[in-house]
């Protein structure tokens, strides 16, 4: 028998505010900005990458899924160090993640790396602090759910008394 599965929904309004007058005339008439709200919560700025004419103060998509792999990753990653007395300080992750573009204008992500350096108290167990992250990993919702590798390179300190 097939375990039961709970099901999720997830509500985001996407409202582009890039329309200069011209709507799409052409190419080059309109912004790529638009805010992204969900009720009851403050809404990003969004735009494109400012490589595809975007304006680079605001947040664009493929930034936006990067973070989300990596927020995924982190809460993962926290939850599994609470339950196993490792008890995390600090945690600071750079991800990188690395899209191709083809000719034609599409593209892909060919992988994302996570770089989690997070940092441990001394009484923590620093081995099992490095393992869980590959089960937070296998755990993570976001990262089972897309088509190209996701890597995670972590780093362990461990606090020093003060």
């Amino acid at each position: 028998m097939a375990a039961e599965q709970k099901i999720h929904r997830y509500q985001v309004k996407i409202s582009w505010t890039g329309n200069n007058g011209h709507g799409t005339a052409n190419y080059r008439a309109y912004e790529r900005s638009h805010e992204i709200t969900v009720e009851g919560k403050p809404s990003i700025p969004g735009s494109s990458d400012v490589n595809f004419r975007g304006d680079q103060t605001k947040y664009n998509p493929e930034e936006l899924l990067v973070a989300s792999l990596a927020a995924c990753h982190m809460l993962w990653y926290l939850h599994l160090c609470a339950e196993t007395s490792i008890v995390v300080t600090e945690y600071l992750d750079q991800s990188v993640g690395t899209m191709w573009e083809t000719e034609d204008g599409r593209g892909r992500f060919a992988e994302v790396v996570l770089k989690p350096v997070v940092t441990v108290t001394s009484s923590s167990d620093s081995t099992k602090a490095e393992q869980l992250h590959e089960k937070a990993h296998s755990l993570c919702f976001i990262a089972n759910s897309v088509n190209f590798p996701v890597r995670c390179e972590p780093s362990i300190q461990i606090e020093h008394a003060a």
